[in-house]
């Protein structure tokens, strides 16, 4: 669908009265730009690693909308009147900036997943692991079960793993440092001498809050048994089960579930009381239903949001956890993510920020783990725990 974009130039005195006014006609979601500092209290809220920069307050806003194809020009027009009217009213007593007002056509969003492709180029991710983005007819016609001297132009090894990258609808196309970090943890310890959990052909992998499903799936491809990747957004869960399926992977050794690891979690929410965070827990989305923390042995099975139906992969215990997450949602994880380890299972940890990596092993620490590595690239840190 095709949006129309309607921006009013205004103040920052009068960007609550105008949301308020746009309510009341009926559009439902205001954006608002301005560079107000933020308080204390909402950075904390604010579910982000990286700090925000914000330019000088110079007490302008732009209050925006977005309206579907129900507006037809009559409809734009009396509202952009009504608005018009209502900030000649404010303007008696506030100030209410230029007062411009703009309407905007957006970008066709069924095409969004097309725009990635302009610059996403394969990449060698780690030894190897390649990345190769589906962009034109020789790359989705390319086997990954067969080894090729190039593809585009990029060298292909006769023992490469290609993940095949169909669809960003969810984000993550592999190339941050936190993926890295987390790739090279997962070859380290799916190759270790750890004891299996049975008697499969390789240790089985658990991804939290998987993306586009690329650690899952270059699991998958480094000798994981079994992987199971799961996210809060069904979104995810679609682009993964695509991209696993573009890469060739037998759907028995990797599925991917979509629901929240935390909800209605009481030993992560008691966890997160004593700093009064209890929004970060409703806010903290990852996984499914849980094994309950006083019964490991309850098998609760992943709920698929979108579909609503029960979703075939029952609980169960893993060799190695993945969660290339946030510092902020891997702290209350780190209260119940033992329920899915093994007795010798490894927990990797990582999208820690620099400043953020002493509160995550804190709470690693305080939950009865042991740290056993930390691995940095640039600002970003990878903690693996046991």
């Amino acid at each position: 669908m095709i949006w129309k974009k309607f921006s009013i130039e205004t103040s920052t005195e009068v960007v609550d009265i105008l949301s308020e006014f746009l309510s009341e006609k009926g559009i439902e979601g205001i954006q608002i730009e301005d560079n107000v500092p933020l308080t204390d209290d909402e950075i904390k809220q604010m579910f982000v690693d990286i700090p925000l920069q914000l330019e000088t307050d110079d007490g302008k806003a732009v209050v925006s909308c977005y309206l579907n194809d129900s507006f037809d020009d009559n409809a734009i027009n009396k509202l952009k009147k009504h608005v018009h009217d209502e900030l000649i009213r404010l303007s008696e007593f506030l100030p209410v900036g230029t007062g411009n007002i703009s309407v905007e056509n957006t970008s066709d969003d069924s095409t969004w997943n097309d725009k990635f492709k302009e610059n996403f180029k394969p990449i060698r991710l780690y030894d190897n692991i390649v990345i190769m983005p589906v962009v034109d007819e020789e790359s989705e016609n390319y086997d990954v079960t067969k080894a090729a001297s190039n593809i585009n132009g990029f060298e292909i090894k006769p023992d490469d793993k290609i993940i095949k990258i169909e669809t960003v609808t969810a984000f993550g196309t592999g190339t941050h440092e936190t993926t890295r970090l987390c790739l090279g943890q997962i070859h380290k310890y799916l190759n270790s001498n750890d004891e299996k959990s049975d008697d499969s052909e390789g240790k089985s992998v658990f991804d939290v809050g998987c993306g586009s499903g690329i650690l899952a799936i270059a699991a998958c491809l480094l000798g994981a048994g079994y992987v199971h990747g799961l996210d809060i957004d069904p979104q995810a869960v679609r682009a993964s089960k695509i991209n696993a399926a573009a890469s060739g992977l037998d759907p028995g050794r990797i599925d991917f579930s979509c629901g929240n690891l935390l909800a209605d979690n009481r030993i992560a929410e008691n966890y997160l009381s004593r700093d009064k965070n209890r929004e970060k827990m409703e806010k903290a989305s990852l996984g499914s239903g849980i094994a309950s923390p006083v019964n490991p042995d309850n098998a609760a099975m992943m709920v698929d949001i979108q579909l609503g139906e029960s979703d075939p992969i029952p609980a169960r215990k893993y060799d190695i956890v993945v969660a290339n997450i946030l510092a902020d949602v891997i702290i209350p994880l780190s209260t119940m993510i033992r329920e899915y380890m093994t007795e010798s299972g490894v927990f990797i940890a990582s999208g820690i920020s620099e400043n953020k990596a002493d509160a995550v092993k804190e709470a690693l620490a305080e939950n009865g783990f042991e740290i056993i590595d930390i691995i940095q690239e640039n600002e970003w840190v990878c903690i693996v725990a046991k």
